[in-house]
């Protein structure tokens, strides 16, 4: 295992709950393959790294604490908003396992191609990449028994709150364009969300519908 990669999980081992399935994804996943080449001997920097069109990928901490957050099993079927280089979805893809199915959308054409190309040079054949404002959901695909959001919003967008299943997991960067909360809901029966704050993180905005441009 690459040594910068190796140091990053050890260091989430002694620092976080992240379970095994999730480690095992983090480290059968390569990173290095959804980075641009010029960074690519930086894929296990833990900072964020530049894609296309003046976006980037997250720092595979955040990756990862969003992902734990989700409380994901195998089988699930998870809604992203927001591809980027489609490195989110394959780590999510990795832990739902066969059985279970990653619908990510991108607003941005190259990134949805980039995404594309990404998954498929990984090998993750149960991760779907379609070109559609994310903060209106996928309607096709839902109910989702989980749903990430990679871009700051001002509020969970309500179509996507529609499209959670009872008992569903809800996660994303909530705030101004300048400043966020990690929220985690969590979906009532009612159709109401109970909210954990999870720290202050910095996202780009949300575009679409729900975001913070149309």
């Amino acid at each position: 295992m690459n040594t910068q990669k190796s140091m990053l999980t050890k260091f989430w081992t002694e620092r976080f709950l992240f379970t095994p399935a999730e480690l095992d994804a983090f480290t059968s996943v390569n990173r290095e393959d959804f980075v641009l080449e010029v960074t690519r001997g930086s894929a296990y920097d833990d900072m964020p790294l530049p894609i296309l069109r003046g976006k980037t990928i997250s720092q595979p901490t955040t990756v990862m604490l969003m992902t734990h957050a989700l409380e994901l099993e195998e089988g699930d079927k998870v809604f992203e908003v927001g591809a980027g280089s489609g490195y989110q979805s394959a780590i999510i893809a990795k832990i739902v396992g066969p059985n279970g199915k990653v619908v990510t959308t991108e607003v941005i054409p190259e990134l949805v191609q980039f995404a594309k190309a990404n998954l498929k040079k990984a090998g993750i054949s149960n991760a779907q990449v379609h070109e559609a404002d994310g903060s209106r959901g996928w309607e096709k695909d839902a109910p989702y028994d989980k749903i990430v959001i990679t871009a700051a919003c001002r509020e969970f967008p309500k179509p996507l709150i529609g499209q959670l299943k009872p008992g569903g997991i809800i996660v994303g960067p909530v705030g101004d364009a300048r400043e966020q909360e990690m929220v985690k809901g969590v979906k009532r029966k009612d159709g109401t969300l109970a909210y954990e704050f999870l720290g202050q993180f910095l996202f780009s905005p949300m575009v679409g519908k729900w975001g913070f441009e149309d």
